[in-house]
């Protein structure tokens, strides 16, 4: 008897191994990262044991999802919508506040230290109910009333999580938003148009006050980083001191200077790339992009290739969520993009995190098996 749910044999045939291949790689890779990060600090053995486990359940989540087929989406997308906004909604009340954020829930596990961040299996469940909402517009998604209903569907969410607050997330469903509604059809023009309005009530929100002081702070940090070097600036400055210390081949297996000298506070999680950086150099930094390539690129194939609607925007969806983060999170890294929360995909420490990106994968595997449609 096995844990993993069983694939009919004409769908295993149809599994992605080169996707699997390539994700196993990076949770390896992530593994060992995590690893290098925290090997001489206290506790560090349990971090890199929880990780491990976090990716085995995640494994199961990601077969199950891949089992599933995603056509019955439609039937449960009003359930999925309004649970994610309860859920959401829940998170608000009952989350205790750490570090001036309230965005995880401890679950009452005997023996180990859980917390549930709903905003990460957020992003799984609207990738899936925006997308069949497009397809049920079809054709009207190339009109502005339509677009801006899909828009309003991803900005309820949206705004639950800015009051978390969570910029990066809410930054994560806009993207998703952009990549599915493109994907659909929507008119360039109409999304130029809604990406201005969405500049002008950034300055609005700027000017009035309604963005939080840290968030400021992370912008004009971003311009000038020596502007406050041993405050808000200090993750940016020591993030790009450890990159440009790996110079070509890296200072080797947690032999990296900022690393073990922890210059960089919890770098196992948003800035786990400064590990890989240092300790593997432009090479090692190389082969990893080279992996989420392979990942990003199987995804792109399994979109050409499927010849159902509703799976083409799924997997556009996943693909989006993948290099927007990937994008976001070197980005920050490397002093080019400002600081959110926005971790490395199946790298950065994180239970919620690897178990709705392994789900996401899941996704990807259900659709690719399912790709053609079955004539008779």
């Amino acid at each position: 008897m096995t844990i993993l749910p069983r694939i009919e044999p004409h769908l295993r045939k149809n599994i992605d191994a080169t996707l699997l291949w390539a994700v196993g790689l990076l949770m390896l890779s992530g593994l060992a990262a995590i690893h290098a990060a925290v090997w001489n600090r206290p506790g560090g053995t349990g971090i890199l044991l929880r990780q491990g486990l976090y990716y085995l359940l995640g494994i199961v989540l990601m077969a199950y999802v891949a089992s599933r087929d995603y056509r019955n989406v439609p039937r449960l997308a009003g359930f999925l919508y309004w649970g994610n906004l309860a859920l959401l909604l829940i998170v608000l009340v009952v989350a205790p506040d750490t570090r001036g954020a309230a965005r995880w829930i401890r679950l009452p596990i005997p023996g180990v230290d859980f917390k549930l961040q709903p905003s990460e299996f957020a992003k799984v469940v609207i990738i899936l109910t925006l997308a069949n909402y497009v397809v049920l517009l079809g054709p009207r998604i190339r009109e502005p009333l339509s677009l801006l209903k899909t828009l309003l569907h991803v900005a309820v969410p949206m705004a639950l999580i800015m009051k978390q607050p969570d910029l990066g997330t809410s930054l994560v469903f806009f993207a998703i938003w952009t990549g599915v509604v493109f994907l659909a059809g929507a008119k360039w023009q109409h999304l130029v148009a809604l990406f201005a309005a969405g500049g002008i009530l950034f300055f609005i929100a700027w000017e009035a006050n309604i963005l939080h002081d840290y968030q400021k702070t992370r912008v004009r940090t971003f311009l000038n980083p020596t502007s406050d070097p041993r405050g808000k600036g200090y993750h940016v400055l020591q993030s790009l001191t450890a990159i440009g210390g790996g110079k070509v081949l890296g200072q080797g297996f947690r032999q990296g200077m900022q690393t073990n000298n922890h210059f960089i506070p919890e770098n196992h999680t948003d800035f786990v790339f400064t590990v890989v950086a240092e300790e593997g150099g432009f090479v090692g930094a190389c082969v990893l992009l080279g992996i989420y390539g392979v990942i990003i690129f199987r995804g792109i194939v399994t979109i050409a290739e499927c010849e159902d609607a509703l799976g083409r925007l799924i997997a556009g969806g996943v693909v989006t969520l993948f290099v927007f983060h990937l994008t976001v999170n070197i980005g920050m890294t490397s002093g080019i993009m400002p600081v959110v929360g926005v971790p490395l995909p199946l790298l950065s420490f994180g239970g919620s995190a690897a178990l709705a990106n392994l789900m996401a994968v899941g996704l990807l595997l259900g659709i690719h098996m399912r790709r053609h449609k079955i004539s008779f």
